[in-house]
């Protein structure tokens, strides 16, 4: 029972303890201490203290994340308040001290115009005489309106007529003293209004520039000076000049004429050195070579507005000793950066560039003849330039070639072939589709790049004011070294280069004949393009035709070796037994290497068959000779120092393959047995040896003949007489 009135007294006290003020909680802990159970009090009070720490935990987590956002919030507001402050209080505060000083100078000026005002209005009152005071009035008004010009001559007017006429006041007295100083101040304020001048025109040079060569391009039919004039805008609706005539009439109510006049001169002359200055990179692009020729055009122009509107200023003689001095700077400079160039569409566009800016100032009255001359000595630099860019196109067209002929399976390939390069053969017209065209891809695509490079000659030709012969000669002599130098070299390259085939020397020489063929065409395109007749005095003519007959000789020749060297490479299998027995009664077969010979040069020759026929004749001639010749070395080999009838039969077998080839005709054209001549002498060797073993032990150079017996002699004697007649039978069919 005790216990239970303990707890209760122990509740009691910690209810008053939570609701009590501190300041009064001091009785009821002593109330505590005095009983017996402080130790049990203190126990629930640390429990007590346990239940509210949760209580304020559980607040404290329920309320947690809407303090985090809160805080979050706050510093957003705050982030958002310093730009506030940055941005906009400053700017605008900014803005307010901006605003304040114009208030400021309006407010100095209106006081300064109101002193002014008052100043007159009392000296209205103290001057004797209407006229005095009028003038005084009106030099002060003029000073405000900065018209010098009229202010200097109402100051001389207060000098010479006002001021005598007013007496000895010391007001006037002090205007007199005044006068002078009036003039330097209006002097000097003339002279540093014309220096912003001059800085502005070297500023606007550029704009001025552009505007003239833009109206010169829109409009440019009107190069006579009269409508020149009319059309194109001047400098003085992009630049006001009223300085300079200010400036000019100061100075000559001064007695200073000439002064400004040398002034303004040197710093003209200073400003065409800098403008005639170019960038060193101004070859780079077409803006660069733009912006120079604008600020020279701009110059002019305004030196052109100047001569026009002021009396004396500047004269012809400056102007054109100007423009003597600008010109010979202005084609030094483009013959160095133009130098640079090699790109031909950078040099034509530039071409066109310098005729625009020779046609505007032509329209000022500048002699321009020797831009023109120097745009002739560029042409030559882009005629080396096209060369070069063409001699890629040639080669690249040379290595995508296939060295086949153009199959054409309908009606349309047909004539678009024929429509890129002229051809015609009825006999091919005749056959059905799908036909092939005797020449490979590269003749089309070589015809059109031939008319590509002359319309580039043309293009730069355009607008040089030359005559239609004048056109005319340049493109042809261009042509010609596109032909003789260029296209010549790449053709040597197709011919020369490594693994090029039989197949492809043969279309080679297909191709060059068909080229050959139609540069009376490319004659004729010249001479529609330039309306010139081709059979002019004088007319320069295309070397087409022997360039590419150079080239066909060349393959030709190319052919020729090539056999040869094949044919060495069959003949190195060769392995003749030179003490072979004699055969039996069977039939001797020629040699395996002579009969895989005799079958390449067949399958070659049937490859001949579009080639011309003396090509291939020869071809064919040239190869049997080779064969006769290497046979007739292989006999009369130094080391070889023994023959046996065995070998002597399977040469004479050898030789009858060999012989019955050529009658074969493996190439149409031989007239009757003339193949068979190529193999004379190694048969009629063949004839003479004796028959028996023959011995060599004698020395190298003795000749194999040496031993025959007279009767041998006195027959190879007769033989050789026939060789020889032979011989000059050949020549003759040859000739």
């Amino acid at each position: 029972m005790a216990s239970l009135e303990t707890a209760a007294e122990h509740e009691r006290i910690l209810r008053e303890i939570e609701s009590t003020d501190t300041n009064c909680i001091g009785p009821t802990l002593r109330s505590v201490y005095d009983g017996q159970e402080h130790g049990l009090f203190m126990e629930k009070l640390d429990a007590r203290i346990r239940n509210h720490d949760r209580e304020i935990e559980k607040m404290c987590n329920h309320h947690f994340q809407g303090f985090v956002d809160s805080i979050t919030e706050l510093l957003k507001v705050r982030g958002e308040a310093q730009k506030l402050k940055v941005s906009q209080v400053t700017e605008t505060n900014r803005h307010l001290q901006e605003n304040g000083k114009e208030v400021k100078e309006l407010r100095q000026c209106r006081v300064q115009q109101r002193n002014i005002a008052t100043t007159i209005d009392k000296l209205t009152h103290c001057l004797p005489g209407n006229t005095q005071t009028l003038s005084l009035i009106a030099l002060f008004q003029m000073l405000c309106l900065c018209r010098y010009y009229p202010a200097l001559r109402t100051l001389e007017q207060l000098e010479q007529t006002c001021l005598p006429k007013a007496g000895q006041y010391r007001f006037c007295s002090i205007m007199a003293e005044n006068i002078p100083k009036l003039r330097i101040q209006i002097r000097d304020t003339a002279m540093s209004q014309l220096r912003d001048f001059l800085e502005s025109i070297r500023k606007h040079s550029d704009k001025i520039g552009e505007t003239a060569m833009k109206q010169v391009h829109k409009h440019p039919e009107t190069l006579g000076l009269t409508e020149f004039s009319r059309h194109v805008p001047g400098a003085q609706d992009l630049v006001d000049f009223s300085p300079v005539y200010r400036c000019l009439h100061i100075y000559t109510v001064l007695g200073l004429r000439d002064v400004f006049e040398n002034y303004y001169r040197k710093q003209r002359r200073k400003q065409a050195r800098l403008v005639l200055q170019p960038h060193s990179n101004m070859h780079e692009t077409l803006e660069g070579y733009r912006r120079y020729f604008n600020q020279i055009v701009g110059f002019f122009v305004v030196e052109d507005h100047v001569l026009h509107t002021t009396q004396g200023l500047v004269n012809r003689a400056y102007v054109e000793e100007l423009w003597e001095l600008a010109l010979s700077k202005i084609v030094a400079a483009l013959r160095t950066h133009s130098s640079y160039c090699d790109d031909p569409d950078l040099v034509l566009d530039l071409k066109n560039l310098i005729v625009l800016f020779a046609d505007t100032l032509q329209g000022y009255g500048f002699p321009v003849s020797q831009l023109f001359d120097m745009l002739l000595e560029i042409r030559e630099q882009y005629g080396e330039i096209l060369l070069k860019r063409w001699n890629i196109t040639f080669r690249q067209v040379i290595d995508q070639d296939n060295y086949s002929p153009i199959p054409v399976s309908t009606e349309k390939e047909y004539r678009q072939y024929t429509s890129q390069c002229p051809f015609q053969d009825p006999e091919l017209e005749k056959l059905p589709f799908p036909k092939k065209l005797p020449f490979s891809e590269f003749v089309p695509k070589v015809y059109c790049q031939l008319k590509e490079f002359i319309y580039a000659c043309l293009k730069y030709s355009e607008d040089l004011h030359l005559s239609s012969t004048e056109v005319d000669d340049m493109i042809r002599k261009s042509t010609n070294l596109l032909l003789t130098r260029t296209l010549s070299h790449c053709l040597q390259y197709a011919i020369k280069k490594k693994n090029v085939g039989l197949a492809e020397l043969v279309q080679v020489i297909i191709n060059t004949t068909h080229l050959e063929q139609s540069c009376h065409f490319l004659e004729e395109f010249i001479s529609n393009i330039t309306n010139v007749p081709p059979d002019t005095v004088n007319a320069t003519k295309l070397y087409g035709t022997s360039t590419f007959k150079d080239a066909r000789h060349a393959a030709e020749a190319e052919i020729y070796t090539s056999l040869n060297a094949k044919i060495d490479q069959f003949l190195q299998l060769a392995d003749y037994d030179w003490m072979a027995a004699v055969p039996g009664g069977e039939n001797l077969a020629a040699s395996d290497y002579l009969i895989d010979l005799i079958a390449f040069l067949k399958s070659t020759f049937s490859v001949f068959t579009n080639l011309p026929g003396k090509v291939a004749q020869t071809a064919c001639m040239s190869s049997c000779k080779h064969i006769s010749t290497s046979l007739m070395q292989l006999l009369l080999d130094p080391e070889v120092r023994q023959i046996s009838m065995g070998a002597l039969h399977q040469l004479d077998t050898d030789v009858k393959e060999c012989e019955s080839f050529a009658r074969a005709g493996p190439v149409a054209g031989f007239q009757g047995d003339t193949l068979l001549l190529a193999f004379s002498d190694l048969r009629q060797v063949g004839l003479c040896l004796p028959r028996g073993p023959l011995s060599f032990e004698t020395s190298r150079k003795n000749n194999v003949f040496a031993q025959f017996r007279k009767t041998d002699r006195d027959r190879q004697k007769l033989i050789d007489t026939v060789i020889k007649q032979l011989r000059n039978l050949i020549a003759q069919h040859h000739t």
